[in-house]
């Protein structure tokens, strides 16, 4: 019997105890050892008691928190099991750690000197804001916070600090506890570097952001990606537009969305420039273009800058057309475009052609305008008597604007064969001139006239620089001239 009990007794098996080895080595694997008092760790709640909260610090020793600390403004617990806490070891042994999210209330002087002397973030409540700072009043004691330790950034209103319960760093303790100074900045820049360094690691070019601007220089636009994060937006990345001056586009405080050009190694060590764009994050303009400007449309367009050959006008950011100085006017000729327009004028204009491949678009104002001769054959039958002016008189005979954009030919044959031929014939360029219609070639564009009833008393004035009483009929002037040159005038 004895010897079968000890032939059943079960030897160690080696294979088991490898099994734990491998177990207990898995469980300690990533273990933070090194916890020291002063350093701020994240963990997960794992166990809430009656006056305590445990904490999963990371090593075989859990932390512990008082309840008491995590307590809301109306008295209730504020955590559950499974969140994770953002907190500071006050006390570490081989059998506990203690955590805290700041020392406060609860203490006296030796918590304020263990406190300065390991780096311990202690809560206090800014009380007044005096010559150079701010008075801070800690566990019963007072400090000194100096207005350049208030906060990261340069801090424009004191008073807004006041009362509020922030936490300090002391970063002197001298005379027995008479002579406290603290300073909350460098525990936000430490949470800025954190931050910082995270957002880094994830950062990758072609990512679309979302930031707000934060300031503008005459060559961009800076945006503020995450805390202590900032990009550069170029001044040719932040529209499709042609900018003269950043704030054209943005102003500080607009919510942007950026894509990332680049990422590359700053001026100062350990420093990163991010370079951001604007307007590749909205696509590029051309992509629906030709849906959004169709030939045959008349649009609003912003006329963006002149050239010899005409005037370049934005349809849409970055979408631009060309006016030739061509397409300008039916009415006038022009020799250049300031004639018609100038650079920051709205004006409308008609889509004549569009070039997707090569990204042209031909635009035209006198065919938005209206062409003058679309209607003529109604308004110039021929045979109907109009008043018109002189435009310019050549050897074969003197053009005759009807309208603006309209002009009509008087042949030299029709003058001679009118009754007021001499007439006619001295009248200066702005003169009234009565005409008939005689024929219209409208796929032309010629208007052959006839001699009307000779010019009216306004038009044969101009001509002769004087009043009807003064100069008289044509008649009167020929009397004239007979009688001075019977007299041998």
């Amino acid at each position: 019997m004895n010897d079968d009990f000890e032939n059943a007794s079960p030897e160690p098996d080696a294979d088991a105890e490898e099994s734990f080895a491998e177990l207990f080595e898995s469980y300690s694997t990533g273990m933070n050892e090194n916890i020291q008092v002063g350093d701020r760790i994240r963990g997960r709640i794992i166990s809430i008691g009656g006056s305590s909260v445990f904490v999963d610090t990371g090593t075989k020793v859990d932390g512990v928190v008082e309840k008491n600390e995590l307590l809301d403004d109306d008295g209730q617990l504020s955590v559950t099991e499974g969140d994770e806490l953002d907190l500071y070891v006050v006390a570490a042994d081989e059998s506990e750690i203690r955590l805290s999210k700041a020392i406060s209330g609860i203490g006296g002087l030796n918590m304020l000197k263990d406190a300065w002397t390991e780096r311990i973030p202690v809560e206090g409540k800014v009380v007044a804001a005096i010559k150079g700072g701010f008075h801070v009043e800690m566990i019963k004691r007072r400090a000194f916070c100096p207005i350049s330790q208030m906060d990261v950034a340069y801090v424009e209103d004191p008073s807004v600090y006041v009362g509020q319960t922030l936490t300090f760093l002391i970063k002197r303790f001298e005379e027995s506890g008479r002579n406290i100074v603290v300073s909350r900045r460098e525990i936000l820049q430490k949470e800025l570097d954190e931050s910082r360094k995270a957002f880094m690691a994830e950062l990758q070019p072609d990512a679309l952001l979302e930031g707000s601007v934060v300031r503008i220089v005459p060559f961009g636009a800076f945006v503020n990606l995450a805390p202590g994060v900032e990009g550069l937006v170029h001044i040719s990345e932040l529209s499709w537009s042609r900018l003269d001056t950043p704030d054209q586009a943005v102003k500080v405080g607009d919510r942007l969305q950026v894509k990332v050009l680049g990422i590359k190694a700053g001026e100062k060590p350990g420093t990163q420039k991010i370079a951001l764009s604007v307007k590749q994050a909205m696509g590029d303009p051309w992509a629906d273009a030709q849906q959004r400007v169709p030939v045959g449309a008349k649009m609003l367009g912003k006329v963006t800058r002149c050239a010899n050959f005409g005037a370049f006008v934005e349809l849409f950011p970055g979408i631009e057309g060309l006016v030739h100085i061509s397409e300008m006017s039916y009415t006038r000729r022009v020799m250049r475009p300031e004639e018609i327009v100038s650079p920051g004028d709205e004006i409308m204009v008609m889509v004549k052609a569009f070039d997707l491949d090569r990204k042209r678009i031909s635009l035209s104002i006198k065919d938005a305008e209206g062409d003058p001769w679309a209607d003529v054959q109604e308004t110039f039958k021929p045979g109907k008597t109009v008043q018109g002016r002189v435009e310019k008189k050549e050897g074969f005979g003197i053009f005759v604007n009807l309208a603006p954009g309209i002009t009509g030919l008087l042949p030299k044959s029709k003058i001679a064969a009118s009754d007021h031929a001499a007439q006619i014939e001295a009248l200066k360029p702005g003169a009234a001139l009565t005409v008939t219609v005689d024929s219209i070639n409208v796929a032309e564009r010629k208007i052959s006239l006839g001699a009307g009833g000779g010019t009216d008393d306004q038009g044969w004035q101009e001509f002769a620089g004087g009043s009807s009483d003064a100069l008289g009929s044509l008649g009167d002037q020929l009397k004239k001239a007979l009688s001075r040159k019977k007299n041998g005038g």
